[in-house]
């Protein structure tokens, strides 16, 4: 295939995947899925990318002579070639998803649905999946990486009836290792304290709508920063090559650098994070995995590359090309994106606030195709009266768009919380495991609905 072709790749991925239910009460069941194929990807007059999981050589052979054919018709042709890197890399963590037993993954979540009982929670759902990942990736510029790592994500939501309303909590915990990383969490405390918030907002009244000044805690600089921040510095979005499957971005090559927001205002995407759940070393496509600086001091500074959109935007990859599985092809994508700490400490933030709202977590967000217009529900909100906490109250809605919500960031605390999540993207869509996160901030004179 090399001697055939001007750049050619291949990937191999062995994936075991388990999974654990308990809800309201009850053990739901288990289930394991195992998996492995190629990915090969060619680039001649075009680039052509094929699949596979055959045994037989000739099936394979046939396959990838097809993919050479395809890769010689003309169309788009540029990609990143670069390559010359020989490594090996492992994460599986001090209590391994392969050596820690069942009983011991159904007891975690058996002891969080009694806990979520006994605080007043009438409905429970708690979830687990563990993954065992094997890869390796070789390519015709000299690029061989070995890898070998596990990811573990649970997940939990908790709902409470009181006087005929209705609220509901959720959080979800992710990481890239052993076991060791969960079970350091403490669950019983997160779990009582979300809880107790939820039937506090049921007996809360709505904010009068109007101006304020408004701190947002981390799990809401961590939804802003990976929905309004990291999708829209995708490039293949703001190049219009995944405007019909994910969306696209109101960042253009043509007004790049933009003023997104204040001085304060500083994103980063970073892989390097250790134990995260977005966490590797070297990507999908065998790029070194780098600290990307997505906005700093307020304005646009570096795009999220794989090797296909370096190649339309004529620089090298970041190492941001990312699959989900040996089936799918790697799209330029988010790994740990979060608003970068300042030097504030919470009381300072709220300190010279005479009217305003702490909203700590959110209950539901919005934001639309091209990553503008956003809107934030706020889960656990109180009033800020003369620089002190006051009331609870319920659902508070920010409704703005990316450059006034970060235009009125003047603030950043000096804390920092990650949240997990599975980002969706791409046509088959495929998803990836992510962390968002940031710490508390500060914003000037916004509209609470």
């Amino acid at each position: 295939m090399e001697r055939q072709s001007e750049y050619c790749e291949v990937r191999f991925i062995q994936s075991s995947e388990n999974y654990y239910h308990y809800n309201n009460g009850k053990y739901t069941g288990s289930g394991l899925s195992e998996d492995s194929g190629y990915a090969v990807r060619v680039q001649n007059g075009s680039i052509s990318m094929g699949f596979f999981n055959d045994d037989n050589f000739d099936a394979i052979r046939d396959k990838l002579d097809a993919v050479i054919k395809k890769s010689r018709l003309k169309g788009k042709n540029k990609i990143d070639q670069g390559g010359g890197i020989r490594d090996a890399w492992r994460e599986n963590g001090k209590k391994a998803v392969t050596d820690f037993p069942d009983s011991e993954k159904i007891d975690i979540l058996k002891s969080a649905d009694a806990l979520m009982d006994n605080a007043g929670a009438s409905l429970r759902m708690n979830a687990l999946h563990d993954r065992q990942i094997k890869q390796f990736y070789i390519n015709s510029s000299g690029t061989e990486i070995n890898s070998e790592y596990s990811r573990i994500y649970y997940v939990y939501n908790a709902g409470v009836y009181d006087s005929g309303s209705f609220e509901e909590t959720y959080n979800e915990f992710g990481y890239t290792g052993g076991y060791e990383n969960l079970l350091e969490l403490n669950l019983e405390d997160i779990i009582k304290n979300d809880i107790k918030s939820i039937q506090g907002a049921i007996r809360s009244h709505r904010p009068e709508p109007g101006k304020y000044d408004v701190v947002i805690g981390p799990d809401i600089s961590g939804i802003a920063a990976h929905e309004s921040a990291g999708h829209p510095m995708e490039y293949d979005r703001i190049s219009g090559r995944e405007s019909a499957q994910a969306g696209e971005s109101f960042i253009r090559p043509d007004n790049y650098p933009l003023k997104i927001g204040s001085s304060a205002v500083n994103i980063i995407d970073d892989p390097n994070v250790a134990k995260s759940f977005g966490y590797y070393k070297y990507d999908d496509e065998g790029i070194r995995a780098k600290k990307r600086y997505l906005y700093k001091n307020g304005y646009t500074s570096e795009f999220i590359l794989n090797r296909e959109s370096a190649g339309l935007n004529n620089s090298k990859s970041n190492g941001g090309g990312r699959s989900s599985d040996w089936d799918m092809e790697p799209l330029a994508r988010m790994s740990t994106t979060y608003l970068e700490p300042g030097d504030y400490t919470f009381d300072e933030l709220i300190e010279d606030i005479r009217n305003g709202i702490y909203i700590k977590n959110y209950t539901e967000w919005n934001i639309d195709d091209i990553r503008f217009n956003e809107k934030y529900v706020g889960r656990e909100a109180y009033i800020i009266k003369n620089g002190k906490i006051m009331e609870q109250v319920r659902r508070p809605v920010i409704e703005t768009n990316t450059v006034k919500f970060y235009t009125s960031m003047d603030a950043v605390g000096n804390d920092l919380k990650f949240s997990a999540g599975i980002c969706g993207k791409g046509d088959p869509e495929q998803g990836v495991d992510v962390w968002m996160g940031g710490p508390h901030a500060r914003l000037r004179n916004m509209y609470i609905k």
